[in-house]
């Protein structure tokens, strides 16, 4: 973990404003929510498999999916739940009887209900009146109640409803039974000065007996605005590894772990060592390669050309580090190329007791310098052209989606 010295200027920054829960709960919804990015599948197998190791790195609670979506959705759900994870299997319903039976099924703990709230859903994709959201919900959380599960309340896209109707909502449903409240910010377009003010306001005329928020990442704030919830008094943080969900993602797990554990010194119950032995399992069962620059998981989270970097690092790793590598599972590397300085060569020499004089060394850094300069691109080329072609259309092509058209006897209306 980083020294003390490095966060104590956090720590005593923030701790007039922090209300941070004495425990929390990392509410993991990678099965879920990451599934629902654009190409991404699970088969049941992959996502029991996923599980075991979101539970084995002590993830609290996990959605393990909407069993009502197939028979296949149910099947890895129903296996998740009775796989004896010490992690609690959750799943999720709409504000729908038929929902919630087929959560109550799969033999999960937990349910997440969840329904719309803000004017554009209501009016547009649900065409429902609040006072039939409100009924719905009411309805739904007493069902989930009464079969003995615990219930957290979700509305989709909470934070561009109107304020009054939110507070009566949330207010119903928790004197329906509703164990945790959820804030979800759906399109990604809170900061975390503005969050701040909604939560505050949201605990103060709702009174949560328990908060958890759900932060989508449009605008690259899910992380900073996950973190502003915990400080505000959420104990259990909605997060997806390599931070997969819907269109831009959701709040990555790896980031809001570690930004509590390092620059808060807030203990969540996960154990980061395994943190990117977790990210290269989703990044191989999703299919979703970890962007090169990723925070902490990424391939050059830890790794160093730059001259001035290498010698900094070499002198003391927290010049450029804010924490060991292997608090996340990392090892650090030193990359010989076109930026690389003398203390790095000096470095690597080293590794087969080589003692090299300046010319000679000189020399050396030059030709590491061309070789690198003049390497082709053809290869990576390739690879991004691979890539987009995978993920600008990420699902059925055409002549798949036609054919199958065709398959099943559809033909124009004037053929």
């Amino acid at each position: 973990m980083a020294e003390p010295a490095l966060v104590e200027n956090y720590h005593s920054a923030t701790a007039l404003a922090r209300h941070i829960p004495e425990s929390l709960e990392i509410w993991d919804e990678t099965l879920r929510d990451g599934e629902q990015m654009p190409g991404v599948h699970f088969s049941p197998e992959e996502k029991l498999r996923i599980a075991e190791k979101l539970s084995e790195v002590g993830v609290g609670v996990l959605n393990a999916g909407i069993p009502v979506v197939s028979e296949e959705e149910a099947e890895a759900v129903h296996r998740v739940a009775h796989a004896g994870l010490k992690a609690k299997v959750l799943a999720a319903a709409r504000t729908v009887p038929a929902d919630v039976d087929a959560v109550i099924r799969s033999g999960v703990s937990h349910i997440a209900i969840f329904v719309a709230a803000s004017h554009v859903h209501l009016r547009y994709k649900l065409r429902m009146t609040q006072d039939e959201v409100r009924a719905a919900s009411v309805k739904t959380v007493r069902q989930a109640k009464e079969a003995g599960l615990h219930v957290a309340y979700v509305t989709e896209d909470t934070v561009r409803a109107p304020f009054d109707f939110v507070e009566r909502l949330y207010r119903d449903v928790q004197e329906a039974g509703a164990d945790r409240l959820v804030v979800a910010d759906t399109v990604g377009i809170m900061t975390p000065l503005t969050f701040r003010w909604f939560l505050e306001e949201f605990v103060r005329r709702v009174r949560p007996k328990d908060l958890s928020v759900h932060c989508h990442n449009d605008f690259g704030l899910a992380t900073a605005n996950t973190i502003t919830a915990v400080e505000c008094g959420a104990r259990a943080p909605q997060v997806c590894v390599n931070g997969l969900g819907e269109r831009a993602g959701n709040a990555s797990l790896e980031e809001v772990v570690l930004g509590l554990e390092a620059l808060y010194g807030v203990r969540t119950g996960i154990r980061t060592a395994l943190l990117h032995e977790l990210s290269r399992e989703v990044e191989e069962l999703s299919g979703v390669p970890v962007a090169a620059n990723k925070a902490l998981v990424g391939y050059n989270a830890f790794s160093h050309e730059a001259g001035i970097h290498t010698h900094g690092i070499l002198a003391h790793t927290l010049t450029y580090e804010p924490l060991q590598p292997e608090v996340v599972g990392r090892r650090r590397q030193m990359i010989l190329g076109k930026h690389t300085g003398k203390a790095a060569v000096v470095e690597k020499l080293k590794e087969r007791g080589i003692v090299a004089p300046d010319p000679l060394l000189l020399e050396l850094l030059q030709r590491i310098k061309r070789e690198t300069e003049s390497r082709s691109k053809e290869d990576l080329r390739r690879f991004l052209h691979l890539y987009r072609a995978l993920f600008e259309h990420p699902g059925l092509s055409d002549e798949e989606f036609w054919s199958m058209v065709e398959a099943v006897g559809l033909r124009p209306v004037n053929a």
